[in-house]
């Protein structure tokens, strides 16, 4: 899997033309206490860090980080497949840093990495709730192809279940 660097709006430190950069990469061993910290500030019912562990042993699985330039791990991304068809299970990114590209990037790098591998599907699960990311999802060519009632706890709501297929072209 490669690795990207993408650069976010506003860090006058990085170049003249005000933008802050990060990198997306394969998450390692060390990463996993701050990817932990991120889950459990983003989700109600979060994992332990032992999932985030045994996932990093899947041949199967993968963890992607965004690193900013100063080390600091600013969001992650996990997905896994079967065959030809995947499911990704969790992207966040920390509150102070969304907005600003970071979702959109590790997307478009998990995307990339699973059509490399042979994937020819990729599944989700949204809250209804959450218009921004379901805009996100949308824009990369997911379409919404159910509805899971009382799918997520803390708050109770349903989750939408989005599918992209991929194309020759992608």
């Amino acid at each position: 899997m490669a690795t990207a660097e993408t650069h976010l709006p506003g860090d006058s430190n990085r170049n003249s033309g005000g933008e802050k950069s990060f990198l997306i990469r394969p998450a390692t061993l060390k990463d996993l206490e701050d990817v932990s910290a991120i889950e459990s500030s983003a989700f109600s019912n979060p994992w332990q860090a032992r999932t985030f562990r045994s996932l990093l042993r899947r041949e199967q699985a993968l963890i992607t980080v965004a690193e900013a330039h100063w080390s600091e791990i600013l969001g992650y991304a996990v997905a896994w497949w079967v065959q030809d068809q995947a499911e990704l299970s969790n992207l966040a990114v920390k509150e102070a840093y969304r907005g600003q590209g970071i979702g959109s990037a590790l997307l478009d790098r998990v995307l990339l990495d699973l059509r490399a591998a042979g994937v020819e599907s990729l599944f989700l699960e949204v809250r209804v709730s959450n218009d921004p990311a379901f805009a996100l999802y949308r824009s990369r060519g997911f379409l919404e192809v159910a509805t899971r009632r009382d799918y997520y706890r803390n708050p109770r709501e349903d989750a939408r279940i989005l599918l992209k297929a991929f194309e020759e072209n992608d």
